[in-house]
């Protein structure tokens, strides 16, 4: 694949907070820890205290893998996967073992194309740091979101232009779903992919996943690792009883004294201040009460600790005691998610979308209560994968990449007016208007000084005019390109589904199909993760 890289800000698709701290504006700089470059990193490993129980995460992840997996017969691929996998797991028991973490919810089929961007992008960022610190390692990781449980966002995937769902009531954290409820969202999947080039392929490994496992956390970690575990991502589901007990004096401070609302609603007063729309808002307890089929708000009334629509409470020295015997019972909303993240990684940065990095900037205030570094904000690389017929199109058009991702009326008015055999605009002719109402303006003042507004607003008034009729003269111009037009429509109808960013929409299983593993081979050897640079991968 061919790649043309554009700025962010060009693509009109990134909040103006993003764009500001790309670009290192000062009024975010207490928001965050260090800058996203190789500098930055250096000035954090002087500084990084891990507090992470590395025995125990190595423990854990072995078990996850390792028992688990036993349940699907390995291919060969996988099985030299799997080795490598063991070794990035060992590695994560070393003191000069680092990790670079996303973090995404389980969507059925891995969801739209930005959630193989985003472990695309931990695994380019481990491979350049490790080129940059060669005495360190680094383990690109991926943490599932095994503790949502809103089924509604996950339960369905773009493929084709068809929307494959999965239909089924669920209730409680979704890592915990028995997906035997699949098959006909599978078959639809299958059906959707074809029979062509690598089809058969991804169509056996989402049959595995989602038949031979019965929780979906561990579908979803066989699928990942499927297709990512040869570059040596590591999986993680924190739905862990040992995992929370290392977190557990974080939870029992934080719901008993509402650190995280006191530290988080101080610093979003900030953020709105400085005009930054804010992603999310802590409440007073920040945690769920978790069982199977079961995650429901903890909240205090009363003098109780309730968990909302159950008959269970807990005063404070029986919540205390619950949590000592039972922390896994405990799930951290949103905002206490990250923290519970950077307390059992060894990790130096979170890999996110837009809104993520937008949120954790209202987060930073709370980790220094808690004495726990900030990792390094690293926004996602953002992509759009364009086919060799579209491809055609766009270069017939003349069309440059910036030019993809304004409007198509935009781009009709551009392209007609530098194609078109007569001159569009008035530009010369207004300036010669503007001459000649600065004389008007004199002259009027010059007999009365109070009719120079009036001048000045004839002027305004005849600019307005003249405007419309150059968009007149455009679209008069537009009827005789027509034809020619119409191929505007067309690339921007496939290129930008829904008239949004293909990546928030479609599924990586066509790509897949066409190109196999090669698609995430020119993924990754295409993005650069600390450019921040919107990459335009042509056929």
């Amino acid at each position: 694949m061919d790649a043309a890289c554009i700025d962010y800000k060009d693509t009109g698709y990134f909040s103006q907070t993003v764009i500001d701290y790309l670009a290192n504006v000062p009024e975010l700089r207490s928001f965050y820890s260090y800058r996203p470059t190789m500098d930055g990193f250096a000035q954090l490993f002087n500084n990084k205290k891990v507090v992470a129980d590395r025995a125990l995460l190595v423990q854990v992840l072995q078990e996850q893998y390792f028992k688990k997996h036993e349940s699907a017969s390995p291919t060969q691929i996988e099985l030299n996967a799997a080795e490598y996998i063991r070794q990035q797991i060992d590695l994560l028991g070393h003191n000069n073992t680092y990790t670079v973490t996303t973090g995404h919810q389980l969507n059925i089929f891995t969801g739209p194309l930005y959630f193989i961007y985003k472990i695309v992008t931990a695994i380019k960022l481990c491979r350049q740091l490790k080129e940059s610190f060669p005495d360190k390692d680094f383990v690109p990781v991926y943490w599932m979101a095994s503790e949502d449980h809103d089924f509604a966002e996950i339960n369905y995937t773009n493929i084709g232009g068809k929307k494959v769902h999965w239909w089924y009531e669920a209730s409680g954290a979704t890592g915990r779903i028995n997906p035997d409820t699949m098959r006909q969202a599978i078959n639809q999947y299958k059906g959707v992919l074809g029979i062509d080039g690598h089809a058969e392929e991804l169509g056996q490994m989402v049959e595995t996943a989602y038949t031979k496992f019965d929780k979906l956390a561990d579908a979803t970690r066989y699928l990942v690792n499927a297709i990512f575990g040869r570059y040596g991502l590591v999986i993680i589901d924190a739905d862990d009883h040992r995992l929370k007990q290392q977190f557990a004096p974080i939870i029992e401070r934080d719901i008993i004294e509402q650190n995280s609302f006191k530290n988080i609603s101080a610093v979003n007063e900030q953020l709105t201040k400085l005009g930054v729309h804010i992603q999310v808002n802590p409440r007073e307890i920040n945690f769920f009460y978790l069982k199977d089929q079961l995650r429901e708000r903890l909240v205090f009334e009363n003098e109780r600790y309730s968990v909302m629509n159950t008959d269970i409470s807990f005063t404070e020295e029986e919540l205390k005691q619950e949590i000592k015997t039972s922390p896994e019972r405990f799930s951290p909303n949103v905002v206490m998610r990250p923290l519970y993240q950077e307390c059992i990684l060894p990790n130096i940065a979170y890999i996110g979308g837009g809104a993520e990095l937008v949120y954790w900037l209202e987060l930073k205030s709370n980790f220094d209560h808690y004495g726990i570094d900030f990792p390094i904000l690293i926004l996602r690389n953002s992509g759009l994968v364009i086919k060799k017929e579209t491809a055609a199109k766009i270069n017939s058009m003349e069309l440059s990449p910036v030019d993809i991702f304004k409007s198509a009326d935009d781009i009709k008015s551009s392209w007609v007016q530098k194609h078109s055999n007569h001159d569009l605009t008035i530009t010369e002719e207004w300036r010669e208007i503007e001459r000649v109402f600065e004389k008007i303006r004199l002259r009027a003042h010059k007999i009365d000084s109070t009719l120079e507004p009036s001048a000045s607003a004839v002027q305004a008034r005849l600019k307005h005019a003249m405007d419309n009729l150059q968009k007149k003269l455009v679209k008069a111009e537009k009827r005789n390109y027509q034809t020619r037009l119409e191929q505007i429509e067309h690339i921007k109808e496939d290129i930008f589904p829904k008239n949004s960013l293909q990546e928030r929409n479609e599924n990586f299983g066509l790509a897949y199909v066409k190109w196999g593993q090669l698609f995430i081979d020119e993924l990754i050897r295409n993005f650069e993760p600390l450019d921040f640079k919107f990459t335009v991968l042509t056929e």
